[in-house]
C-alpha cells in the first residue's frame, strides 16, 4: 500500500465512513486481485466469501453493513451464514474456514465488498483489502459468526539494558 493512502487511511471505526466518503480513493481491484493481496486464492472469482492463504490467515469477503464499533479499537465484524446471498457450496466453505480460524486460533485478514451502481445502471462491485487490520473469530456457533478487527502491530524488539564496565 502506498504510504501517503496508508496515512489517509482511518481509524477501524471509521471504515465505513471513509469508504463512503472516499470512494475515489478506495482500491478499484477485483475480488481474485484483493484475496491475492493476502496470498489467498477464491474457490469462485465472482462471489467467494472466504479463502485460506498461504501463510495460515484466513481471508475474509465482509460487506460494510455488517460492522459495528463494540469498543476503542475494534472494529467488529458479524452476520449470520444463513443471511448470505450466495451458493451453498460457497457458504460451506465459508463455515470450514470460520472453524479452522476459530479452533487454530488463525489470524483473519479483511477484504470489503462495495457496491456500486455504474453509470449504465448495471451494478458494479469493487474490492478494498485492510492490510492494518487483523481480525480474530471471537463467536461461531455454526450460524452467527463474529469477528473482531484491530490494527496490526508489528511486535518491538526487546530493549536490553546494557551493562556497564
Amino acid at each position: 500500500m502506498p504510504r501517503d493512502l496508508a496515512a489517509r487511511m482511518p481509524e477501524p471505526a471509521s471504515l465505513l465512513n471513509y469508504l463512503t466518503r472516499n470512494l475515489k480513493t478506495v482500491m478499484k481491484l477485483t475480488l481474485v486481485d484483493a484475496f491475492s493481496r493476502f496470498g489467498a486464492k477464491p474457490a469462485s472469482r465472482l462471489g467467494s466469501l472466504s479463502a485460506m492463504a498461504a501463510d495460515g490467515a484466513m481471508v475474509l469477503n465482509c460487506l460494510p453493513a455488517h460492522f459495528g464499533h463494540p469498543a476503542r479499537g475494534v472494529l467488529r465484524y458479524e452476520t449470520k451464514l444463513s443471511t448470505a446471498q450466495a451458493g451453498t457450496k460457497i457458504v460451506t466453505t465459508l463455515g470450514e474456514d470460520l472453524t479452522r480460524a476459530r479452533e487454530r486460533d488463525l489470524p483473519v485478514r479483511m477484504v470489503v465488498s462495495i457496491q456500486e451502481r455504474e453509470k449504465t445502471g448495471n451494478k458494479g462491485c469493487r474490492y478494498h483489502v485492510r492490510p492494518d487490520l487483523v481480525g480474530k473469530v471471537v463467536e461461531f456457533d455454526g450460524d452467527r459468526f463474529v469477528v473482531d478487527f484491530t490494527r496490526f502491530q508489528p511486535a518491538r524488539p526487546a530493549v536490553t539494558a546494557s551493562r556497564r564496565k
